[in-house]
């Protein structure tokens, strides 16, 4: 299965479709998916179309259930490149 590229969020509505197709590209329904954050299916469904409400610990957990990153970067960076700190 491909991976899927790096796309930026800038809205809950984005990050509830992000989880919700990467769920199903996975062929995971949502009873399945809670089972994995100790979630029950109601409440998953729930959090797929409010995704506001989700915890950082829960999208953490989301994101690691799915094999999804989470990164942060300034706005315009390319999302791939190495990045070199200087001390």
């Amino acid at each position: 299965m491909d991976a899927l590229p790096a796309q930026p969020l800038v809205s809950g509505d984005q990050l509830g479709q992000l989880l919700r197709s990467t769920r199903k590209r996975l062929k995971l329904n949502q009873a399945a998916i809670g089972s994995k954050l100790n979630l029950s299916q109601n409440r998953v469904s729930y959090l797929e179309l409010h995704p506001d409400e989700l915890s950082f610990k829960q999208l953490l957990t989301w994101c690691s259930a799915l094999g999804l990153d989470l990164k942060l970067g300034a706005r315009g960076a390319p999302a791939d490149r190495p990045r070199t700190t200087e001390w």
